[in-house]
């Protein structure tokens, strides 16, 4: 038995997005990319740095939790600007389930009007692959535990 209509959320059909590479989740105003001590040590052993080096050299603690540093301006440290203008991130394959998770977030999706507001900053939102209603509640379902 389906759950009643009424029960779905509003992107019950899904959504489309398609990273542009644009790094606009990466950069603009201050904030945070939140971090756990797994994802820290995983990020340390890529860039070759043991665990205690990286939190020295990459985290700051903001209350009780840890964020990676970013660059005056508010650019993540680990956003490469390419002559092409497109973005890189150095560490895409261990980067935080913040960053993997991206834009499916708690906060651009509590309601239609969130998802077109965060779509003015990101042009890959609306467009591309249809993400499943099952594959967005996983990644609300991995930033639950996130200061989001």
């Amino acid at each position: 038995m389906t759950a009643p209509a009424a029960a779905l959320p509003w992107f019950a059909d899904g959504l489309r997005f398609s990273c542009t590479q644009c790094g606009n989740c990466c950069s603009g105003t201050p904030g945070y990319v939140w971090v756990d001590h797994v994802e820290s040590a995983q990020i340390a052993a890529f860039a070759g740095l043991t665990a205690e080096q990286f939190a020295r050299q990459h985290i700051r603690r903001v209350g009780r939790g840890l964020s990676l540093l970013e660059l005056p301006g508010g650019d993540c440290e680990f956003l490469q600007r390419n002559p092409d203008g497109k973005t890189t991130c150095r560490i895409h394959p261990v980067r935080p389930v913040q960053c993997r998770t991206w834009p499916f977030w708690k906060s651009n999706l509590k309601s239609p009007r969130a998802w077109e507001t965060t779509a003015g900053h990101c042009p890959g939102i609306n467009t591309g692959d249809l993400f499943p209603l099952p594959a967005i509640q996983t990644c609300l379902r991995d930033n639950d535990t996130r200061p989001l």
